[in-house]
């Protein structure tokens, strides 16, 4: 059972609010540079229509702000009000520059001042020097956000820590705890609060402690800071849609999560299903009718993955059914039972004709795999006043 959603504040990214009672958001990032406007305008449409709430891209120089600004304006003339995130790693200057064009910018508190290179043994005065160094560039950086209205992701990436932080706690999730806390810090004194945290790593236990650890620890503080959620590094294919599920989904049921993005080494608009899945999955959003099928087995007497396939087809993006649930079941020994809660069941009779019933009552009795998914369908496209 889903616990209840742990309690954070809103944070408003652009027209879409975060944490709070809001629906958990879906996000993504292109895979291509910023620089090329037209590839990054048709991606983000893509992505848009696909059902993204949120897009990210990377900004690498002082000269992809202006085209992030010119994606932005012409997102804008198209009618795509989708919030752009500015993806920043090693410069708060680029970082506090976003802020005048992007919704949200994310940085790397691993690297915001940090070098990920040289020295691999600090002294607690070079350690303090090298938080005094970080607090002094997010006081300046933090400031202008909170001026501009605008929101920031912390991210804290287990394989990107800064080496001070290693050196002191350890390649462990108390170390991406405590990179996060010497942000907050600097937050708490000047008030600033439009702020967001991720925890991620490629490892899925590293990933799911942290993001405990961190809302543990958040959570005494009184701090509700909204979170991001994220296997990074995923890869692709099965495996990466495995992890991630795992990752998320531990998480979600935890109640931990506001927003989050699956990251494949795949096309950006596959990222999508993916998080809807999950999401659903977990009863943590719902996007379309749930199906549920038996595997089958030597007791099935008719073709049920071909019954699943073509109910899904012609229902599965029935968006106004997404409160109900259809259930594709075998045979009737098991079957109704097995349906549980599902709004209608199709069960599979010994002599192969088919039965419909609607909240466990038989509506259509012996008829062939035609007709029961022609009247279903109907059903499902013309009822949804009455269920």
């Amino acid at each position: 059972m889903i616990a209840k959603r742990r309690q954070t504040k809103e944070v408003i990214v652009g027209h879409v609010a975060v944490g709070g009672n809001n629906a958990i958001s879906i996000q993504s990032m292109t895979n291509i540079p910023t620089k090329n406007v037209e590839g990054n305008v048709r991606q983000i449409c893509e992505l848009f229509e696909g059902g993204c709430e949120i897009v990210r891209l990377a900004v690498t120089d002082l000269g992809d702000i202006k085209f992030f600004a010119e994606i932005k304006k012409i997102l804008r003339a198209k009618g795509i009000p989708i919030p752009m995130v500015a993806d920043v790693h090693f410069s708060p200057t680029i970082a506090l520059d976003c802020l005048e064009v992007a919704d949200k910018v994310r940085i790397n508190a691993g690297n915001f001042s940090d070098k990920l290179i040289g020295s691999q043994s600090f002294s607690d005065d070079e350690f303090l020097l090298g938080k005094d160094k970080l607090q002094k560039s997010l006081g300046k950086f933090f400031r202008r956000a909170k001026d501009l209205k605008k929101s920031v992701r912390i991210g804290i990436n287990y394989g990107s820590l800064a080496p001070r932080m290693v050196f002191k706690f350890g390649h462990r999730d108390v170390a991406m705890w405590e990179s996060a806390n010497e942000c907050l810090e600097v937050a708490r004194k000047i008030q600033f609060e439009n702020i967001i945290l991720s925890f991620k790593a490629s490892d899925v236990k590293k990933m799911i402690a942290a993001n405990r650890l961190a809302c543990a620890k958040l959570d005494e503080m009184g701090s509700h800071f909204p979170i991001h959620l994220g296997v990074t590094e995923s890869g692709n294919g099965d495996y990466a849609r495995i992890k991630s599920a795992i990752g998320m989904g531990c998480l979600l049921m935890d109640g931990i999560g506001d927003t989050l993005r699956v990251s494949l080494t795949e096309d950006p608009i596959r990222e999508i299903e993916v998080a809807k899945n999950i999401l659903q999955g977990c009863g943590a959003r719902r996007y379309g009718i749930e199906f549920i099928a038996c595997p089958s087995c030597g007791r099935t007497s008719y073709d049920i993955q071909s019954v699943l396939g073509e109910l899904k087809m012609h229902l599965g993006k029935l968006v106004s059914a997404r409160n109900l649930k259809i259930a594709v079941m075998g045979c009737i020994i098991n079957g109704l039972g097995e349906a549980g809660d599902a709004d209608f069941t199709i069960i599979g009779n010994p002599n192969g004709t088919l039965s419909l019933y609607r909240n466990r009552n038989c509506i259509l009795k012996n008829v062939s795999r035609k007709e029961i998914c022609k009247n279903l369908i109907k059903i499902c496209q013309l009822k949804l006043d009455g269920i």
